[in-house]
């Protein structure tokens, strides 16, 4: 890991409460600095508004309400897309938050959708044997499979009503690869993007969104009981300062590991997530034929001369 993965875009906010952004006075400065930003991305595409996937999580939360916040309870649309039965819940949460903000709400059931794709695709991808053989890779790739619905129906609604879609995405899953690439890894913009967990649980208390929603278990909703800890190995509160330390201030592991007091073998396993994924946050390569694919006239390429 080193400097080079950044994005952050926060260096001017001075640091009062330890490496991350959690006093009062930053929290501010990260809201007003976010909702600019989405008036700007809104504006620049000269869109209506912005679309939201709202799963009743606090990620998605938080980004409704900023984009509120931003341009207008009319501008916004949120989208509930449950697939499983044990999404029902947080879809309700979603929907009663959506009325609290004042913003056009719409529940499509998803699972008619994905019945369809399993047994008209991925029944003729795979054997009953690799199903039976596989079951939590299956899990995991009918998961990818609901979260490319889940944007397919966001862009659809986007497209329909000349709105940019809002990514809900935070820092740590970023780093992390904890996103489905061309699923919830799709989209305008990340409001959130540059904040770790540890800060957005932060910015969500200090905007005030219900305490259920802050204190709810992280999870990407791929199935049944799934939860963000089960599939990374350790709970954010482990996963951010290791990530911070690495990332933003270029630290060696073993320096991490000592000050932290970290197991070993867990601080490895999410490094090697980091790097396992970097293809995630990448975009895809072009072979570079004649210095071709570093991008066009507006980046400084020398490619027409």
């Amino acid at each position: 890991m080193g400097a080079g993965s950044k994005t952050f875009v926060y260096q001017s906010i001075e640091h009062t409460n330890g490496p991350f952004f959690t006093d009062r006075r930053s929290l501010e400065a990260i809201r007003e600095r976010i909702v600019a930003d989405i008036r700007a991305t809104v504006a620049d595409a000269d869109a209506d508004g912005v679309v939201v996937a709202m799963s009743g999580g606090i990620d998605s939360t938080l980004t409704t309400a900023l984009a509120v916040e931003a341009v207008g309870s009319e501008s916004v649309l949120g989208l509930g897309l449950p697939c499983h039965m044990t999404e029902q819940a947080h879809v309700s949460d979603a929907h009663t938050i959506a009325e609290g903000m004042g913003i056009d709400f719409e529940e499509i059931q998803l699972r008619p959708l994905l019945d369809v794709f399993d047994e008209t695709v991925a029944s003729e991808l795979e054997s009953e044997t690799e199903a039976d053989d596989r079951p939590n890779e299956r899990n995991r790739e009918i998961g990818n499979a609901t979260a490319r619905l889940r944007m397919l129906t966001a862009y659809y609604a986007a497209n329909r009503q000349s709105r940019v879609v809002l990514g809900t995405a935070n820092r740590s899953e970023w780093l992390l690869g904890y996103f489905t690439k061309y699923g919830d890894g799709a989209a305008d913009a990340y409001p959130i993007g540059d904040c770790y967990k540890t800060e957005v649980r932060a910015l969500a208390k200090h905007i005030g969104l219900p305490r259920r929603i802050v204190s709810k278990e992280p999870t990407a909703g791929f199935w049944a009981t799934q939860t963000d800890a089960d599939e990374l190995g350790a709970r954010y509160d482990v996963i951010d300062p290791l990530l911070y330390r690495l990332v933003e201030e270029g630290r060696s592991l073993d320096e991490a590991v000592a000050e932290l007091q970290l197991d070993r073998d867990t601080a490895e396993e999410i490094v090697s997530l980091h790097a396992d994924t970097e293809h995630k946050r990448a975009t895809p390569p072009t072979p570079g034929i004649a210095g071709r694919g570093k991008g066009g006239l507006l980046d400084g390429s020398d490619a027409l001369e």
